[in-house]
């Protein structure tokens, strides 16, 4: 698990309804499960899901669905890790858009951002101003902080924010 997950995770202090969209294997789902928090972990890849099933075993936080299309209720937190950079960029308003949906306003959009100035991907890179003015309008930035190099993955490596963003009431 990323370093700052960990930190973050020692510091929540009570349990809350998480969205994990692109969980690839899921092992972060595991990590947030294992706290006590109401997670839902959803990818729209058959392979990402039997990756996931083969590492996490038959949870029932694990789901094959559309970020943009499955029917749901709002969460206290979406957790982000390589789901926005794997979008090609023309969705990336619609990103916006559905994020906004799904949290709650208080809540939190929290995770890793990949801040790169790449043309080809993915990942897609995203510049900080790209990413502000996406979410500017309906949620508050309240932490960022750079991950050092050697706790990114090499793809990511010296380009990744852990950022906290907060719902506007």
């Amino acid at each position: 698990m990323p370093a700052q997950l960990a930190v973050w995770l020692q510091n929540r202090k009570s349990p809350c309804k998480v969205l994990i969209p692109g969980c690839g294997t899921g092992y972060e789902a595991r990590a947030f499960a294992e706290r006590g928090h109401d997670v839902l972990a959803i990818d729209f890849s058959d392979a990402a899901i039997e990756a996931a099933r083969r590492h996490l075993g038959p949870v029932a936080y694990l789901r094959k669905a559309d970020f943009f299309a499955f029917d749901t209720q709002a969460y206290d937190l979406v957790y982000e890790r390589a789901f926005l950079c794997a979008l090609p960029r023309r969705l990336w308003p619609d990103w916006a858009r559905r994020v906004t949906e799904l949290v709650r306003r208080g809540g939190e959009l929290a995770g890793f951002f990949f801040f790169d100035d790449n043309e080809k991907g993915p990942p897609f890179g995203i510049a900080p101003e790209a990413l502000d003015a996406l979410l500017n309008e309906n949620f508050i930035l309240k932490e960022n902080l750079p991950i050092p190099a050697d706790q990114s993955l090499p793809v990511f490596k010296g380009k990744e924010h852990w950022q906290v963003w907060m719902r506007r009431l």
